[in-house]
């Protein structure tokens, strides 16, 4: 393996942004960004993919290749959770393998946008469209995720859950007179899955992108162009994060840092053979398509799981996929799987 393109990485901003926050965490400095402004980092990068990639697909048109990448996303998220669900079952119960399978089917917007500055760095092109395929992702892993927990919790006669309204007034907790084979309120999960303020802000910038055309893509270049700025802030409160996450794991520690490096490897070994054999993709497209199965939602599905299965331990769902996952994937991953990918097109 050509180490030059793993150092590239981890000497790049982004990266070092991020290891300084660990870094703080690790010497206990009082370094630290204001839960308002992460969250203002974070709407404002989903913004810029969404309109980018909006802008793209307005400029180069649904072709039957980029309907086909996009096609694939949306089977990766249904299928992923399926079977991440039973490896984890062999160490937790139905509720956090659900919660937790339902994590890796989504994606990290985050590890996607570190991508894209690694191809920036070595000069390899991409779609701006792909950032359409990270926003058709977020909702099918939700969906399967309570689907999964619904179904085994019946054939186990376990508790299922209660109308998510009732769930969000109990503050979380399933009311007394519902505790055994009541039903989800699918109207809710829907709403969830598909109108969450990240997935909501990143469909939408798309199509405002797509309907703007180059127009829109004139007056908003100077927002873009700030982006990589606002990526250095957000990846440095994630180090802070991820750094003070991990110790939430516990017990746990030895089968989720097994799991939350395996599990990404396994399916970017899937989608770069799908993204070879079966796409025809290029080897920008092919990496970004790679790194959104391969990458681990730590905002909006644990958020969403939370409410749709409220016995599943968010101590596990975020630490795992923000403290393990991630990190993983945006120093040692993506280059590595550029690198597997470099090795098969050439």
């Amino acid at each position: 393996m050509d180490l030059k393109i793993i150092l590239d990485n981890i000497l790049s901003p982004p990266i070092l942004f991020f290891l300084l926050g660990v870094f703080a965490v690790f010497v206990k400095s009082n370094l630290e960004i204001p839960h308002a402004l992460a969250q203002f980092f974070t709407l404002y990068l989903l913004m810029d993919i969404g309109f980018k990639g909006g802008h793209e697909l307005a400029v180069s048109g649904f072709t039957p290749g980029i309907l086909s990448i996009l096609g694939a996303c949306i089977v990766m998220a249904f299928v992923v959770p399926l079977y991440a669900y039973f490896v984890l079952r062999t160490k937790f119960n139905i509720e956090n393998s659900a919660a937790i399978a339902a994590t890796y089917g989504s994606v990290s917007a985050v590890t996607f946008i570190s991508a894209k500055s690694f191809l920036e760095i070595i000069k390899v092109p991409f779609g701006e469209y792909m950032g359409a395929g990270m926003a058709l992702m977020e909702s099918p892993a939700i969906i399967v995720g309570v689907i999964m927990y619904q179904y085994y919790s019946v054939k186990n006669n376990k508790t299922t859950t209660v109308d998510l309204a009732e769930i969000a007034l109990a503050g979380g907790k399933i009311p007394d007179d519902h505790t055994h084979h009541t039903t989800v309120n699918w109207g809710h999960l829907m709403n969830d899955a598909l109108f969450n303020g990240s997935v909501l802000l990143l469909l939408g910038s798309l199509l405002i992108g797509y309907v703007t055309g180059e127009r829109g893509w004139k007056s908003f270049a100077p927002f873009d162009a700030l982006s990589k700025g606002i990526l250095g802030f957000y990846l440095l409160d994630n180090g802070i994060i991820a750094a003070r996450q991990i110790r939430s794991l516990q017990g746990n520690v030895v089968f989720l840092l097994g799991f939350g490096i395996l599990m990404p490897l396994f399916n970017a070994i899937i989608a770069i053979l799908i993204a070879k054999y079966i796409l025809n993709a290029g080897m920008g497209d092919a990496l970004l398509f790679t790194v959104l199965c391969a990458s681990a939602s730590y905002i909006a599905v644990p958020a969403a799981m939370r409410l749709a299965i409220p016995k599943a331990n968010p101590a596990l769902t975020v630490p795992v996929a923000l403290g393990i996952t991630f990190p993983f994937n945006v120093i040692v991953g993506i280059p590595t799987y550029y690198y597997i990918i470099l090795a098969l097109w050439k």
